[in-house]
């Protein structure tokens, strides 16, 4: 008994007949892959669903180093603010501490002042030199006032760390609104 190409027994080889699409006897294109069988996608192995997804492992390792990186970040932006908000202040505070000394200076030549008060010309000169002494103390304590009220803290750090406890939940639309 011989069989031949036109023999319903002859037996198909994997992936062809009227179900692939191929005739019977034919071979299979060439893009369809080793194995592969009727229904499933050009180029995928057998058993596979056609999309590389990552393990489990691979999940939670590219989870770990983003919370890692945005740690990381946030502490970068923290040290920034601070900085910023320490130079400020040691500006303000460096400034009222120049009023404080002016202020002494001023009490200094206004009891001066007041001491030699009797004799003209020693007490004029003494009030002058603390009327000046006074200007500048007023100067550097608005200007020391100014820069300390300036002083915001980190409040981009801030407004970020309340936004990670939605992002790690998966509900960035909560921190927009």
């Amino acid at each position: 008994m011989t069989t031949g190409p036109g023999d319903p027994t002859v037996a198909a080889a994997p992936g062809t007949g009227p179900a692939a699409g191929v005739p019977l006897g034919a071979t299979p294109p060439p893009s369809a892959g080793a194995g592969a069988t009727p229904g499933s996608a050009p180029g995928t192995a057998p058993g596979s669903d056609g999309g590389d997804r990552p393990s489990i492992g691979d999940l939670i390792g590219a989870v770990t180093q983003d919370l890692s990186a945005l740690v990381r970040q946030e502490v970068e932006l923290a040290k920034a603010e601070i900085s910023q908000s320490a130079k400020r202040a040691g500006r303000g505070t460096g400034m009222l501490a120049g009023a404080g000394v002016a202020g002494h200076f001023v009490l200094a030549f206004l009891s001066v002042a007041l001491w030699w008060g009797l004799p003209i010309g020693k007490a004029w000169s003494a009030v002058v030199v603390a009327l000046i002494w006074a200007v500048i103390a007023a100067v550097l304590a608005v200007r020391g006032r100014g820069e300390l009220r300036r002083v915001k803290g980190a409040p981009r750090t801030a407004e970020t760390v309340k936004k990670i406890p939605n992002a790690l939940k998966g509900d960035e639309e909560a921190n927009h609104e």
